[in-house]
């Protein structure tokens, strides 16, 4: 979903810096906050941030202008939501852009706003209504690291079709999200499935410090059987 250097009219890569920026900024103070808090779960959100980097540097060819990938911001947007998620994707996004020429400092806040707001927003509503209707864990993971993932790459092609209306912007949404959806919905459901053991994984190893996060409780069952709490 990353947006090549340079392929966004100005007016557009101005506006969505604008749209993003506020976001970004709530989401600096929230993780002040939290290291203040709670500074023992610096080393979760590190891991996090680094599932963000890792899984959305596998690039693959996709529209003109743009790349699909999975995107890595389900956990993150889970367990700390989507304002601390926007740095942690913003941080990410500076790097690839500047060392690994994968998106771009001119469309640096259209990909902050559908990779680090937009998508992990998403995310992190459907985890929080699947677990109050007494969801599992492990499942309500899954939905949002695929929603988090597909509605990334939705307002990627909204993006693209305000930028390149084309005869009109619904035929040119439907052009893009058509496009990318051949290769995203298999990488979604993939990355929901990663997100899922990995979560499984802290669940097993860290069952406190991921309950203290959650600030919910995830029962004696699930500390003993991981991967089933409800």
């Amino acid at each position: 979903m990353h947006i090549m250097e340079g392929f966004l009219p100005l007016l557009w890569a101005i506006m969505w810096y604008v749209v993003s920026i506020p976001f970004v900024l709530y989401g600096i103070m929230e993780i002040k906050k939290l290291f203040r808090e709670h500074p023992e779960q610096k080393m979760i959100l590190a891991v996090s941030g680094a599932f963000i980097f890792v899984l959305s540097s596998l690039k693959l060819p996709s529209v003109t202008g743009s790349s699909s990938q999975p995107t890595g911001t389900g956990v993150s947007s889970v367990l700390f939501g989507p304002a601390i998620t926007s740095v942690m994707a913003t941080i990410v996004l500076i790097f690839q852009a500047i060392l690994l020429a994968h998106g771009g400092i001119t469309t640096l806040g259209a990909n902050v706003f559908s990779m680090g707001i937009a998508g992990p927003l998403i995310g992190w509503l459907a985890f929080k209504g699947m677990r109050s209707f007494k969801a599992g864990m492990i499942p309500s993971v899954f939905v949002a690291a695929v929603l988090a993932d597909w509605v990334t790459y939705l307002v990627t092609s909204i993006q693209l079709a305000l930028a390149y209306p084309g005869a009109d912007i619904i035929s040119s949404f439907t052009a893009f999200a058509t496009v990318f959806a051949v290769t995203q919905v298999p990488l979604a459901i993939g990355e929901g499935i990663i997100m899922a053991i990995f979560f499984d994984f802290l669940l097993s190893n860290r069952p406190k410090m991921i309950r203290e996060i959650l600030k919910e409780k995830i029962g004696k069952a699930s500390s003993e059987t991981p991967g089933v709490a409800q």
